[in-house]
């Protein structure tokens, strides 16, 4: 079994819908993270929905993820 099959297996998305940050490597070998509504997930691709649109992430570049909880309300601007 590869490395970057062992890796997805370790990886638990919740179910569609959920609020969810993603880390994934880039092509140049850095990290960078997808934060947002999970779209959908196959054993290719994983959609997130998020402040840069919909970012189709390459399942085998995802290094963790995890639900998070929904975003805070902002709170009213207060007169000074």
């Amino acid at each position: 079994m590869s490395e970057e099959r062992d890796r997805r297996d370790l990886i638990r998305l919740p179910a569609p819908g959920a609020r969810v940050v993603v880390r994934y490597l880039i092509p140049s070998g850095e990290a960078t993270d997808a934060l947002g509504e999970l779209v959908s997930v196959d054993d290719d691709t994983v959609v997130v929905d998020g402040v840069r649109g919909l970012e189709r992430i390459p399942a085998g570049s995802i290094v963790a993820a995890k639900e998070v909880p929904p975003r805070a309300e902002r709170r009213p601007h207060r007169p000074e």
